[in-house]
């Protein structure tokens, strides 16, 4: 765009940016638009649309069934979230030690990360199969009788719990990784003349120097975690009995299967809402932290 001054400037950048801005308006912005106002009415895809107000929003919150997957979204989180954290950085810090072959564990360990969801979905449900997979023919091995995981109400969603750290922990791993190379060596080196051991390192320049990681991995997986699907739609269904029901399982169900589309479009904006709250209390929690270590 060399030669392009002034107001030609802009139109030249506003004819290059069209072809995008077309299709993120009609496969995003629209659709988004358009749930928010199915949001507030009755249809069902074959009879005329009924404006209804809040009667969606107010049944919903009402509705026993939304009840029980916020509350199945929010174990699979409190299962999830610090385990991915935990396990990725524990592996980040391995993996950054000048070990033989390291290269190739990386690359092992990122591999899930790659990998779809059904195909890994469809490994971990053999796996876990209570008569027949590994896990529980491990388990017997050692004495222990494994239990229904995928069929049992009170271990489903620990079985999906299980299959997505272990396909997201790769992601986390290579993200800390990053962050930890960015630490200077120079800091643990004059930290081990003055006599600080391992973890007092660890707990004095690592992990402080880590917190902006810590922050975007713990965001980008909370985000992730309330619109857990996939997993849940190939190996369980949501089952058994709604153990597994999750919100984004529960808006694909009402507008799929029940052909509710304002109710389901109510529900995933009631997600929108609890997804954007966290993600501000989490902000502004990291900015008041960082002004107090400041």
């Amino acid at each position: 765009m060399e030669g392009v001054t002034g107001r030609g400037k802009y139109i030249a950048l506003a004819v290059l940016l069209l072809p995008s801005l077309v299709g993120m308006s009609a496969f995003y912005i629209l659709p988004v638009l358009s749930s928010l106002v199915l949001s507030f009415a009755k249809w069902d895809l074959l009879t005329p649309i009924q404006w209804i107000g809040m009667g969606n929003y107010l049944a919903a919150l009402a509705d026993p069934t939304v009840q029980q997957a916020l509350r199945n979204t929010l174990t699979f989180i409190l299962g999830y979230l610090p385990a991915v954290v935990a396990g990725g950085l524990g592996l980040a810090l391995l993996l950054n030690r000048k070990l033989k072959g390291r290269t190739v564990f990386r690359a092992i360990y990122f591999v899930p990360v790659v990998t779809s969801w059904v195909a890994v979905s469809l490994v971990w449900k053999w796996l876990l199969n209570p008569q027949y997979g590994l896990v529980n023919y491990g388990l017997a091995l050692v004495g222990i009788k494994g239990p229904g995981w995928l069929f049992d109400p009170n271990w489903a969603m620990a079985g999906v719990i299980i299959t997505t750290i272990w396909k997201d922990i790769g992601f986390v791993t290579v993200i800390y990784l990053a962050g930890l190379q960015e630490i200077p060596e120079n800091l643990g080196e004059a930290s081990s003349i003055d006599g600080a051991t391992p973890w007092q390192r660890f707990w004095s320049i690592t992990w402080p120097m880590l917190a902006p990681t810590t922050f975007f991995v713990t965001t980008i997986s909370l985000i992730s975690s309330f619109q857990v699907f996939d997993q849940v739609f190939v190996m369980t269904g949501g089952g058994p009995v709604g153990a597994t029901t999750t919100m984004v399982q529960l808006i694909y169900k009402n507008a799929f299967s029940y052909g509710q589309m304002g109710y389901a479009s109510a529900i995933s904006w009631i997600l929108f809402a609890l997804i954007f709250a966290v993600t501000v209390a989490q902000n502004l929690l990291q900015k008041r932290l960082d002004k107090s270590d400041g």
